[in-house]
């Protein structure tokens, strides 16, 4: 089955003068223009393609491989305007993404970058980009939460698809992929795993981040409103442990003493050793209670043995 917006695998048919034929739907033949077709390819291979509808309508084929499919979030540069719309940079050459003004929550400019959320036009069966980006969104629910037990009793049958608990296995420390949204009073909004709102607070921010950014964080907890808070350090027992090691190596490796210590700014510990100052104190309490090292005003060091 061919999908619009979507990477297909389909087999060559035929070749021509300005490119190949492949296997559609219903013997449907697709074009795979002459730009894409490469020496290695012939006629019964089967090739990875991504479908788009060309401006006369037909389902074009090419090997390009764009930002974003349908059903993905994505940080897109706008390449030029007219009276219906703007157009995105998606990174398919011949291709760019509209996005029609009702799509749009201000006006888009030339230049201008914006977080945006492919989909397919139920109308026109064209691809598109909203900037309204809320309403793709789903409300996590912890795996073996109910929903009255997690305040969802009552969510009515207008709201969309979109927005309806969903029950996700993430718990606790779970890494996870967050595309960074917006600048908030908190901190910072992202969308996590590409299904899910998510919040990181200005006190687990320890590096530069702008809206576009992909990173790997890591869950803290999942919210009564669906939304979930986002840690960008592991956490928990086993990180502890982890980190600890790496600050007994960091000691040995220098002198036996370290410069930072409790009472030390956050960006001075995360400048040093990539980690939260919660993280940091916690290892220290750890090799502390163990008997490995003695504290100072100045920063730690290594006990005598």
């Amino acid at each position: 089955m061919t999908t619009l917006g979507q990477y297909n695998t389909l087999r060559i048919l035929k070749s021509v003068d300005f490119g190949m034929y492949l296997q559609g739907d219903n013997d449907e033949e697709i074009l795979l223009p002459r730009r894409y077709v490469t020496p290695q390819m012939h006629v019964g291979d089967e090739v990875e393609v991504f479908l788009y509808l060309d401006q006369d309508e037909r389902i074009v084929a090419t090997t390009e491989h764009p930002i974003a499919t349908v059903g993905q979030f994505a940080y897109l540069e706008c390449a030029w305007t007219n009276q219906y719309g703007a157009f995105l940079n998606w990174g398919l050459q011949m291709k760019d993404l509209f996005c029609p003004f009702r799509e749009q929550k201000k006006r888009m400019e030339k230049g201008h970058r914006y977080i945006v959320y492919v989909k397919m036009d139920e109308a026109s069966y064209r691809l598109m980009a909203t900037a309204k980006v809320e309403h793709y969104l789903k409300q996590a629910v912890p795996v073996n939460a109910s929903n009255a037990s997690t305040g969802y009793a009552n969510t009515t049958a207008s709201n969309s698809n979109n927005t309806l608990p969903h029950p996700t296995p993430l718990t606790h420390s779970t890494p996870v992929d967050i595309l960074i949204w917006q600048k908030t009073d908190l901190g910072f909004k992202c969308i996590v795993d590409n299904q899910y709102q998510g919040q990181v607070y200005d006190n687990q921010v320890f590096r530069p981040l702008t809206t576009g950014d992909r990173l790997t964080a890591y869950v803290d907890h999942i919210r009564q409103d669906g939304k979930i808070d986002i840690t960008l350090q592991p956490t928990g027992h086993q990180h502890t442990l982890d980190f600890a090691e790496q600050l007994l190596r960091y000691l040995y490796e220098h002198d036996g003493h370290c410069e930072l210590g409790d009472h030390s700014p956050a960006e001075l510990i995360y400048s040093e050793f990539k980690v939260s100052k919660k993280a940091f104190k916690r290892a220290v309490g750890d090799l502390y209670r163990r008997k490995i090292i003695v504290l100072h005003e100045n920063g730690i060091s290594l006990a005598q043995r």
